[in-house]
């Protein structure tokens, strides 16, 4: 059993010399298309039906 686990804890460290992490060549773009017509459409109909409710005599 102890030789067991001390095979098992020498696995990591005999692989750990070979992994390699390099920085790419290329700058990392993040493309993000947010959509926001939803909420300025929202936006725009609540201060409509403020406007609508604060003169209601114009309408």
């Amino acid at each position: 059993m102890g030789r067991r686990l001390l095979a098992i804890a020498a696995v990591p460290l005999a692989l750990g010399g070979c992994i390699t992490v390099e920085a790419p060549t290329e700058p990392i773009v993040i493309e993000l298309n947010v959509n926001i017509r939803q909420e300025v459409i929202y936006r725009l109909a609540e201060d409509a039906g403020n406007t609508i409710e604060e003169n209601a005599d114009i309408f």
